[in-house]
């Protein structure tokens, strides 16, 4: 189980996230939906403190219910539901290496490699670096020529979900940076938001 240091998730939370995504796997089952509905529905499950936390309004009580969702929403579809996004998260930020290779192992079906043996993959914050942001941090990395070559596939695909922290709120900043969500897919597609992301894997 997912364990992030973030003092708005307890095991509530974490329940409400588990039961959205059984319910919408669930539905697309039992009404023979399109698989396609599981990146692109315009509903979704929640109950209270799920839709506080993903700021929807007016839900009220503890019990799951379908709410319907605008064609603009970041929140359609698994991609947007707190359970990939804090699962694909490491303790205490968010990690868009784990997202995007999630989104490709899961997704697309394409195999990611290990890091080379020895390669520092923790990203951790430098003292005296001027680098803030884990986008930045991760940038950093990437000059190394043998880390570049996963990295320019994954990490544009993760760069776009981070409007999306490492609990699945949505933020416009990264500390005191503006998130920065822009990338291009390997054939060049541009990445600028999960609504985006979601455009380019449908098509």
């Amino acid at each position: 189980n997912a364990q992030p240091s973030d003092r708005d998730f307890d095991e509530n939370l974490r329940q409400a996230f588990q039961q959205e995504t059984q319910l919408l796997f669930a539905n697309i089952v039992r009404e023979d939906r399109p698989v396609l509905e599981l990146l692109d529905a315009d509903y979704t499950f929640v109950n209270e403190r799920l839709a506080r936390h993903y700021g929807l309004r007016d839900v009220r009580g503890s019990y799951m219910r379908r709410v319907s969702l605008p064609a603009d929403s970041p929140r359609r579809g698994v991609l947007g539901q707190g359970s990939i996004l804090t699962v694909t998260s490491v303790g205490d930020r968010t990690s868009p290496v784990m997202r995007g290779a999630w989104v490709m192992e899961n997704l697309l079906g394409a195999p990611v490699p290990r890091p080379p043996p020895g390669v520092e993959a923790d990203l951790k914050p430098e003292e005296s670096a001027k680098a803030s942001t884990v986008r930045e941090r991760l940038e950093r990395h990437r000059t190394s020529p043998s880390c570049a070559a996963c990295h320019q596939i994954m990490d544009p695909i993760g760069f776009s979900l981070e409007n999306f922290d490492l609990v699945g709120r949505w933020r416009d900043h990264d500390g005191e940076s503006p998130v920065d969500t822009s990338g291009k897919l390997s054939d060049g597609t541009p990445l600028s938001s999960p609504q985006a992301l979601r455009a380019a894997l449908l098509a």
